[in-house]
This record gives structure tokens, C-alpha cells and sequence, in this order.
């Protein structure tokens, strides 16, 4: 049976992560320091937002790091289960994080800007845990590591989940609007959700709803087949 995993993402505070949590979310995104995007709010907030969360749920806390040194620092301080890695960086940067936080589950983020995407795979197959398909930008000057609302090309993305074991996560551009198309089309092990979940800057608990309706009805109809 189909279920997707469904993360909600830029929770900002205890508040916010109680309302996911209410309406079905499997996990919560907490944004550490980032060049640009939404939803920043540093290790140290992150860490008491992780502390009222019960054992079922993953914390992912998105660090844009390139070090694996400065990951392990920085997770030591969130506490979260998941890290987010957002940039593509050496996959050698993993060994610190292997070595000194074993549990920690590691997802690589890739920006799928072309089909060079698929090139990644093999690169990261080795030492990350699952991957995340998000529509940043990673070439040029004004780099974005996510949080840009857009949509990318999701024939690229199923071909990703096709090649590769590894769940994947499936971001980028989704609201309740798309996400039913988006999960029938690429068949992602979860889905991630930030700005199509929020106004004014804030959790909107109607757009949350809606959001994990059209989730659940995309494994409905996929399980029918």
C-alpha cells in the first residue's frame, strides 16, 4: 500500500510543529542558516522545537554547510534526527558525519536544474540515506538552496526515483494544488512543502488540510491501480 511521507517544512516555532503534527505530517523541516529562502531559524531554536516532539515524527534540520565538521557541529546543537544537506557538496565531507553521529539519517538534497541531476545519484548513492529533489539553483552567481516555490521538471524527477534504491523526496512549487500530480506522476516516497502550506509568513492550517488531503487521495488512487 502506498503511503507517502509527507514533511512539512520552515516550521517556525512549537506552535507551528503542533499543527503539522495535528494534521498528519510524518515530520517537520527546521531551517538553520542559509544565503537565501525562507524559514531560517538556527540551530540553537531548532533544538527546542525538536525537544517537544514525540519519537514518531523526524526533525529535519537543513544546514547549508559544506564542511562535515561544521554538519556535526551544527546538528549537535539541533539535536534533530535527520539532516538536510542543501548544497552539493564532496561526498568525502560525509565521513565526519558517519563517524561522529551514527544514528543521524542523511539526506542529500539535489536541485534539479537539468537531467545532470541523474549524474548525482552515483555520487551520493554511497553515503546518504534517502534524496531530495528540491528546485534550487545551483549554478551562478545567485545560488538558492530551496525554499523558491517553484516547480521543476518532474520527468526528471521520476527518472531519479526509478534509478536509484534510495527513497527520494520530492519538493519544489507544491501545494494542494499540484501534489496530487505530482505524487501520481513521480511515485516519491514523500513529499516536502513549505511556502505552499504558509501566509503572511505563517502556518496556515487550511492550506495544511487541504495539502495532506490531496496526498492521501493521490495514495488512494495510486493503491486503486
Amino acid at each position: 500500500m502506498k503511503k507517502t511521507q509527507i514533511k512539512i517544512c520552515c516550521i517556525a516555532s512549537e506552535e507551528e510543529a503542533q499543527i503539522a503534527l495535528n494534521e498528519g505530517a510524518d515530520a517537520v523541516g527546521l531551517v538553520g542558516k542559509m544565503p537565501s529562502g525562507p524559514g531560517v531559524i538556527g540551530s540553537d531554536r531548532a533544538s527546542s522545537i525538536v525537544a517537544v516532539l514525540p519519537d514518531r515524527v523526524d526533525s529535519f534540520f537543513l544546514t547549508s554547510h559544506d564542511r562535515g565538521r561544521d554538519i556535526v557541529e551544527e546538528l549537535g546543537v539541533s539535536h534533530a534526527s535527520t539532516v538536510q544537506i542543501v548544497r552539493h557538496i564532496d561526498p568525502v565531507e560525509y565521513l565526519p558525519i558517519i563517524e561522529n553521529l551514527p544514528s543521524l539519517r542523511r539526506i542529500q538534497v539535489i536541485h534539479v536544474e537539468n537531467d545532470s541531476a541523474l549524474a548525482l545519484i552515483e555520487r551520493y548513492n554511497e553515503v546518504a540515506d534517502a534524496f531530495l529533489l528540491d528546485s534550487g539553483k545551483t549554478m551562478g552567481a545567485n545560488s538558492q538552496f530551496g525554499g523558491t516555490g517553484k516547480v521543476h521538471d518532474w520527468a526528471i524527477s521520476k527518472q531519479f526515483v526509478q534509478s536509484t534504491d534510495l527513497p527520494v523526496y520530492l519538493a519544489g512549487g507544491l501545494s494542494s494544488e499540484n501534489v496530487f500530480q505530482a505524487i501520481t506522476e513521480v511515485r516519491p516516497a514523500g513529499v516536502d512543502v513549505c511556502s505552499g502550506v504558509r501566509s503572511n509568513d505563517t502556518l496556515d492550517l487550511e492550506k495544511v488540510q487541504a495539502f495532506v488531503k490531496e496526498v492521501k487521495r493521490a495514495d488512494e488512487a495510486i493503491n486503486r491501480q
